[in-house]
C-alpha cells in the first residue's frame, strides 16, 4: 500500500502546483495601466519626452515630470530609449509604480573624453562604445577608433556576443551616416549572426536601400513585417517600405505603406511621425501627379510641423515649396521661401540646418528662380545678388556658382550685356575655384573611404582573432579532459585486471553482442517489411490518380501522367532494396512525385524546391522514399480542400558539417481542419503511409542513434498551413 498512497501525494502535490501556475498564468495575462518615472542615475532629475514603449505593444513618452503610463503585462519588457543615454531594458515583474534610472548623458561623456579620463578603467566596453556614438556624427575615424578599442582583446576582458552586436551595429551607424552604406551592410550583417535584433534589421534595410539594393531592402522589410515589432517599430518598417517603393517609382505602394505606418502612428500618438508621413505622402502623390491629393497633405504636414518646433516648420515649408515650383505655382512658393527665409534669419546661429536646401543662400536663389519663370527679371535680380553675397560669406561654390550663371543670363536677356559679360567672367572664375575644390574633395573623400575601410579591417582582424582565441582556450579545455579522463580509465583498468573479471566481462560482452546482433537482424526485417508495405500503398495511390484522369476522358493528361509514374516507379523499383540511398536520388524521386500530384492538382497549388548548394548531397544518405509520405500528406489533405491556390515548400538546408534541415511546408487547411473533412471510415483508419513512415523512423533512430529526427507543428495561428521538420544527420 506504500506505494500506491506515495503515488496518489505526489499527483495531488503535481495537480496543485499545476493548478497555482495556471491562476499566475491567468493573472500574468491580465493587462493594467504601468506608472512610472525616468529619472538621471546620479542627479535623480526627471527626464522629458523619452520614448517608453513594449515589444509589440504600446508607445509612450515621457512628460514633463518625466513620468508615463502604458497598458502593460506581468513579463512585457519596457524598452527605454532616448539619444541622451544609452538603451534600457526593464522586465515588468508586478503593477506597481517603477523608477527608470538611465546612465550618463552624452555630455557627460564627452566630458570624459575632453579631459583624459582612463576609460579603461571606468567602464571599458560600455564608455568606448558610448563614445564611439557620441563622436558619430561629428569624427567618424575617431568613432571607429573607440569601436576598436572596445573590441581589443585584454587580460581581464572577454566580449559576449550581445556586446558584440552592438560594436558591430555602432560601427554599421557610422558607415551609414557617412555615406557608406556597403559598408554599413556588412556591419549589420555581423551585428545580426551575432544577436538577433529588429532594430538592427530595419537598419540593415535602409542600408540596402542607400546601396540602391531596393529588391534586398524590399524583402528584409517584409520579412519582419512578419515579426513581433513596437508600434514605433512597425511604424518604421512600413515607412522605409514607402521610401523604398518611391525610389523605385512605385508611387501606388509607395503611399499604401506610408498610409500604413501613418495608421499605426496616429493611433500610438508617435507625433513626429505623422507629420513626416504626412508630407512624404504628400511626395509620393506629387511623384504619382495626383496634385490636388498631394496639396491636401502637404498642408497638414505643414499645419503639425509648425506645433512641433520652428526648424521642422523650416524644413517642411522647404518641401511645400518644392512642391509648388513644380505645380507652377510660383506666387504660392515665393510666399513660403520668403517666410522660410525671415524663420532662418530668426533662429541664426541656433539653427542647425543640416539640410543644403535650408540655407539663405539657396532660398534667395530658388525665390530668382521663381520670378524668372514668370519672366519677373527685374523682381529676380535682388535675390540673385543676395544669393551670391550669401554664398559668398558661407563658401557654397556650388549656389554661387549657379547665382552667377543665372544673373548673367538675366542681364543678357534684358539687353545689359555689359554687366552680363561681367556676370560670366565671375561666372568662369567661380567655376574655376569649384573645379580645384571638388579635386581636393574627391582626393580627401578618397583617402577619407581607404583609411575608413582600414579601420574596418583592422576591426574585423580582433574580431578573427578573438573568435581564433576561443576556438584555442576550447580546443585546450577538451585536450585537458581528455588527458584526465584517459587517465581516470587507465587507473581502474589497471585496478581490474583480474582474470575472473575478464572472463565475467567477456562472457557478458558476448551476450550483448549475440542480443544485439539479433536486436539488429529482427529491425532490418521490419524494415524490410515496412518497404514492402509502403511500394504497394505508393503505387495504389498513384493508381488511382491515374484512374482520375481516365475517369473525365482525358487520354492525353493520363497518359503522359503514367509516363512519369512510370519513371519514378523504375526508381522506386530499383532502390527497393537498398536501406540507403544518396540524400540526391532522394530529391530527384520527391521532385519527380511533386510533379506528378502538380500535374493532376495544378489548379489546387504550386510547388518550390530549394536545396542550399553549400550541401554535398552524396554525403549524406537517407532510407528510401522517407520524405514522400510528407508530402503525399500536404498535398492529400492539406492543399486539396484549400479554396484558393495554396503554396507548398520544401527547403534543404545545412546545418553544420554533419546536419542537414529538411522542411515540408504548406499553406494547406490545416491538420484540424483535414480531420473534419475525413468520412467515418477514414477515421477508423490510420493513414498507412504515415504509419509506417513513423515506424521506419523509430527502427532507424534506434539502430544508427537518432539519424532522424521529425517535428510536425501548425504555420500559422489559426492552425491552418502544416511545417514539417525533419533533421538528417551524417553517420
Amino acid at each position: 500500500m506504500k506505494i500506491p498512497l506515495f503515488i496518489f501525494t505526489a499527483f495531488v502535490i503535481l495537480f496543485s502546483v499545476a493548478a497555482y501556475s495556471q491562476g499566475n498564468r491567468q493573472l500574468d495575462n491580465k493587462s493594467f495601466m504601468l506608472k512610472g518615472e525616468v529619472v538621471d542615475g546620479e542627479t535623480n532629475m526627471p527626464i522629458a519626452k523619452v520614448n517608453v514603449e513594449i515589444l509589440g505593444g504600446q508607445y509612450t513618452t515621457t512628460n514633463l515630470s518625466g513620468r508615463f503610463a502604458i497598458s502593460a503585462k506581468i513579463g512585457d519588457e519596457l524598452i527605454i530609449k532616448s539619444d541622451d543615454f544609452v538603451t534600457v531594458y526593464y522586465a515588468v515583474t508586478k503593477n506597481d509604480f517603477i523608477t527608470v534610472r538611465v546612465e550618463k548623458a552624452k555630455e557627460e561623456i564627452e566630458s570624459s573624453v575632453a579631459k583624459g579620463t582612463n576609460l579603461k578603467s571606468q567602464a571599458g566596453f560600455k564608455v568606448y562604445l558610448d563614445s564611439a556614438r557620441f563622436f558619430l556624427k561629428k569624427d567618424a575615424q575617431k568613432s571607429i577608433e573607440y569601436v576598436t578599442r572596445a573590441l581589443e582583446p585584454g587580460r581581464d576582458k572577454t566580449i559576449s556576443q550581445k556586446e558584440n552586436s552592438q560594436a558591430f551595429e555602432t560601427l554599421g551607424d557610422i558607415n551609414l551616416f557617412w555615406k557608406q552604406p556597403d559598408l554599413a551592410i556588412d556591419n549589420y550583417k555581423r551585428s545580426l549572426q551575432n544577436t538577433p535584433n529588429s532594430d538592427v534589421s530595419i537598419k540593415l534595410a535602409k542600408a540596402f536601400a542607400e546601396n540602391k539594393n531596393y529588391q534586398e531592402s524590399t524583402t528584409t522589410l517584409q520579412n519582419l513585417i512578419k515579426q513581433t515589432l513596437s508600434a514605433h517599430q512597425k511604424v518604421e518598417v512600413y515607412e522605409s517600405l514607402g521610401d523604398t517603393y518611391k525610389a523605385t517609382g512605385n508611387a501606388i505602394k509607395s503611399v499604401f505603406n506610408y498610409q500604413m505606418a501613418l495608421d499605426i502612428a496616429k493611433e500610438s500618438k508617435i507625433k513626429p511621425k505623422i507629420t513626416n508621413l504626412n508630407s512624404k505622402i504628400g511626395e509620393a502623390y506629387a511623384q504619382s501627379g495626383a496634385l490636388n491629393e498631394a496639396e491636401e497633405y502637404f498642408d497638414n504636414s505643414l499645419k503639425l510641423a509648425k506645433k512641433e518646433n520652428k526648424q521642422r516648420a523650416v524644413s517642411e515649408k522647404n518641401k511645400v515649396a518644392d512642391f509648388y515650383n513644380q505645380n507652377r505655382e510660383y506666387d504660392k512658393e515665393i510666399q513660403l521661401r520668403e517666410e522660410t527665409l525671415e524663420e532662418l534669419n530668426a533662429m541664426g546661429k541656433a539653427a542647425k540646418v543640416e539640410d543644403e536646401a535650408l540655407t539663405p543662400q539657396r532660398q534667395n536663389y530658388k525665390i530668382a528662380n521663381a520670378f524668372v519663370a514668370q519672366e519677373k527679371y527685374e523682381q529676380a535680380i535682388p535675390y540673385l545678388e543676395k544669393s551670391i553675397a550669401e554664398a559668398d560669406k558661407n563658401e557654397d561654390l556650388v549656389v554661387q556658382k549657379d547665382a552667377v550663371r543665372k544673373l548673367s543670363e538675366i542681364y543678357r536677356d534684358i539687353g545689359e550685356f555689359d554687366k552680363a559679360t561681367e556676370s560670366y567672367q565671375r561666372y568662369v572664375e567661380v567655376v574655376d575655384e569649384l573645379y580645384v575644390k571638388k579635386e581636393q574633395e574627391i582626393s580627401q573623400a578618397a583617402r577619407f573611404n581607404r583609411e575608413i575601410t582600414q579601420k574596418q579591417n583592422r576591426i574585423i582582424s580582433l574580431e578573427n582573432e578573438r573568435k581564433l582565441n576561443e576556438s584555442r582556450y576550447k580546443l585546450a579545455f577538451e585536450n585537458q579532459e581528455l588527458v584526465e579522463r584517459n587517465a581516470t580509465i587507465q587507473k581502474w583498468v589497471i585496478i581490474s585486471l583480474v582474470l575472473i573479471v575478464l572472463l565475467l566481462i567477456f562472457a557478458a560482452y558476448t551476450q550483448y553482442k549475440n542480443v544485439k546482433q539479433q536486436k539488429f537482424a529482427n529491425n532490418l526485417l521490419a524494415l524490410k517489411s515496412l518497404r514492402s508495405q509502403m511500394n504497394p500503398h505508393f503505387i495504389f495511390n498513384a493508381l488511382n490518380s491515374v484512374n482520375s484522369f481516365i475517369a473525365v476522358n482525358d487520354e492525353r493528361a493520363a497518359n503522359k501522367y503514367l509516363t512519369d509514374f512510370s519513371l519514378l516507379m523504375r526508381s522506386v523499383l530499383e532502390n527497393s532494396e537498398e536501406d540507403f540511398i544518396p540524400l540526391e536520388k532522394e530529391i530527384e524521386l520527391l521532385q519527380l512525385y511533386v510533379k506528378l500530384e502538380h500535374f493532376r492538382f495544378k489548379d489546387k497549388f504550386n510547388y518550390k524546391f530549394s536545396v542550399d548548394e553549400t550541401i554535398n548531397l552524396n554525403e549524406f544518405v537517407i532510407p528510401p522514399m522517407l520524405l514522400q509520405p510528407y508530402v503525399e500528406n500536404a498535398v492529400w489533405h492539406g492543399l486539396r480542400y484549400k479554396e484558393e491556390k495554396g503554396l507548398l515548400e520544401i527547403n534543404f538546408k545545412k546545418i553544420d558539417a554533419k546536419t542537414v534541415k529538411i522542411i515540408i511546408q504548406d499553406d494547406g487547411i490545416g491538420r484540424t481542419k483535414s480531420k473534419e473533412f475525413k468520412t467515418e471510415n477514414q477515421k477508423k483508419q490510420k493513414s498507412k503511409g504515415m504509419g509506417n513512415t513513423q515506424k521506419r523512423i523509430a527502427i532507424l533512430n534506434e539502430m544508427y542513434k537518432d539519424k532522424v529526427d521529425v517535428t510536425v507543428a501548425n504555420v500559422f495561428e489559426n492552425s491552418e498551413g502544416t511545417r514539417v521538420e525533419l533533421i538528417l544527420k551524417k553517420d
